[in-house]
């Protein structure tokens, strides 16, 4: 008969795969309209891929389906022995029809990989924004802090006092922005080398007349503040303001031996 030509040449379950060309699944949908029998083959097919995927699945809900298939080939003997059991059918066991449970499983697989990697490059884009993301908040807040700075340095009120190198490190230079209104002073170091180890510079406001130095406090966090700007309350009148290089934890009184800059107002 037509109905059993086709049953036992496997063509059902290439269709149930979906492995067929489209005028093939025409002709499959034609043959199943005509013939009830074959209607009836599919759904024992569909049924029994089914009664496989349950076989060879772990009783843990949380497994994944590619573990599933991914154990169904690799358990194909095991599991055709158990429904041989189960189901009368004869072509079932036979090489096409193995091979279109094959065409399921590895099509579904390669789907799955093609899903994980496409989600692998998503992650990956979606880390790189994230950093980049991390990158323009800082640099955002740097560009509002130079803002700042600029303000700072351009009003009216302040008042500009260079400092010079000194006898220790000729080199060096500061300079200190000062608006007595707010009673602050805007300190730019660049020009100081970093401070050795278990040292850091001290700030001084100076009177002249008599030489009276009151500390400012000291710089703790100068190698990490790439600005080099610091900002230090100063409610002194100060004649005079000077940079000493001193133990960490600062000194009572400068050490003018390691006095690095120097200017007056």
């Amino acid at each position: 008969m037509e109905a059993d030509k086709h049953i036992e040449s496997g063509i059902l379950e290439l269709y149930i795969a979906g492995a067929l060309s489209e005028k093939e699944n025409e002709q499959v949908y034609s043959l199943m309209m005509k013939h009830p029998e074959i209607l009836e083959e599919i759904k024992e097919i569909e049924k029994t891929i089914s009664t496989l995927t349950a076989h060879v699945a772990p009783k843990n809900s949380a497994t994944s389906f590619k573990d599933v298939l991914i154990k169904m080939l690799q358990e194909k003997e095991d599991a055709i022995k158990m429904l041989s059991l189960k189901i009368t059918r004869k072509n079932w066991s036979t090489y096409t029809g193995w091979a279109a449970v094959l065409v399921v499983g590895s099509s579904l697989v390669l789907s799955l990989n093609k899903s994980a990697n496409l989600q692998g490059k998503i992650d990956t884009i979606n880390e790189a924004k994230e950093q980049y993301e991390i990158q323009l908040d800082e640099t955002n807040a740097d560009l509002a802090e130079n803002k700042k700075l600029l303000a700072v340095i351009r009003n009216k009120d302040i008042v500009t006092v260079p400092l010079q190198g000194q006898k220790v490190y000729p080199e060096a230079y500061a300079k200190v922005y000062w608006n007595k209104n707010s009673k602050n002073i805007y300190l730019d170091v660049q020009g100081l080398p970093d401070p050795p180890e278990g040292k850091v510079y001290q700030v001084w406001s100076l009177k002249l007349d008599p030489l009276s130095p009151t500390s400012l406090g000291t710089i703790d966090n100068f190698t990490a503040n790439d600005s080099k700007i610091f900002t230090i309350n100063n409610p002194n009148e100060s004649q005079a303001f000077g940079i000493t290089l001193e133990p960490a934890g600062g000194s009572k009184t400068p050490t003018l031996e390691q006095l690095y800059t120097l200017g007056a107002v």
